[in-house]
């Protein structure tokens, strides 16, 4: 007899958590839950229960569910994602209002999102905002394919560029320029816990030895006011001690009215200014 539903479940959920054992079956068997709990005696196909036995023990392993699903929510809607970009942090939703807000009252505002990975700020931006033009970058191929995927799986007009930050915009301005870069340090002992040995590390850290965090971030600053329309903002997320450092070279760069705005968490999140 052929492994069933309910069998999967009971046994998946004795290797890892009893939740991501019912959603990798659902994925796997193309099964909602209300017919996992109906129909426990369906059975899987041999493929299936080989394809799901190699999903649980990659699981176990570590690696994060997302990938293994290739989707993940944000915001209220489900982008694809793979090992190419990082998987969608709920605080990165901060970064998303706090755009749209500065773009009101703008008839026709131009944005640019950095480093865009999967697409979900630039993607949102392009609903949240629908006279926007939205451009979005990336230097990885891979990335921008995943981002094309989400533009177009969510009905969002973007502009996407291959490049390092602002080469590919030439002499381009934009009212509004958001990121959200790399900012944990080389060697950051987090960079080993939570899944993150699954994510792109090009995504999570500079890759500058004995460095903070800031290169990215401090390039990007740096070369904002060629790229911004007078009144234009610049808003980056970046790290959860980093918010001082970013204000500063906010400041140092001509910005004004540079803050910082906290997460749900309570933590400093998201910085930026404008450009007099």
């Amino acid at each position: 007899m052929n492994l069933t539903l309910g069998t999967a479940w009971r046994q998946t959920s004795q290797r890892i958590d009893r939740l991501d054992a019912r959603l990798l079956i659902e994925t796997l068997c193309a099964c909602t839950h209300a017919e996992l709990i109906a129909h426990p005696e369906r059975e899987l196909s041999d493929a299936q229960a080989s394809q799901l036995e190699a999903l649980t023990a990659r699981r176990e392993a570590g690696e994060p569910l997302a990938y293994l699903l290739g989707s993940a929510w944000f915001y209220g809607l489900e982008f694809a994602v793979s090992p190419d970009v990082l998987i969608p942090r709920p605080e990165t939703a901060l970064l998303v209002d706090l755009a749209a807000e500065r773009a009101q009252g703008i008839a026709a505002p131009e944005m640019v999102d950095l480093g865009t990975g999967s697409g979900i700020v630039a993607v949102l931006l392009a609903r949240k905002c629908p006279e926007a033009t939205v451009t979005a970058v990336d230097i990885s191929p891979a990335a921008l394919a995943v981002a094309k995927a989400n533009a177009e799986r969510h009905g969002a007009r973007i502009d996407f560029r291959a490049g390092h930050w602002y080469a590919p915009l030439g002499e381009q301005h934009f009212h509004l320029i958001v990121a959200n870069p790399p900012y944990v340090a080389e060697g950051d002992p987090h960079l080993q816990q939570n899944g993150l040995p699954y994510e792109p590390q090009t995504a999570l850290s500079d890759g500058v030895a004995g460095g903070d965090g800031m290169a990215c971030l401090q390039e990007i600053i740096t070369g904002a006011n060629a790229h911004l329309h007078p009144g234009g903002w610049l808003l980056l997320e970046h790290g959860y001690d980093q918010a001082q450092k970013v204000r500063r070279l906010l400041e140092a760069a001509g910005f004004t009215g540079i803050a910082s705005w906290r997460d749900e968490a309570g933590i400093e999140r998201v910085s930026g200014g404008m450009l007099c």
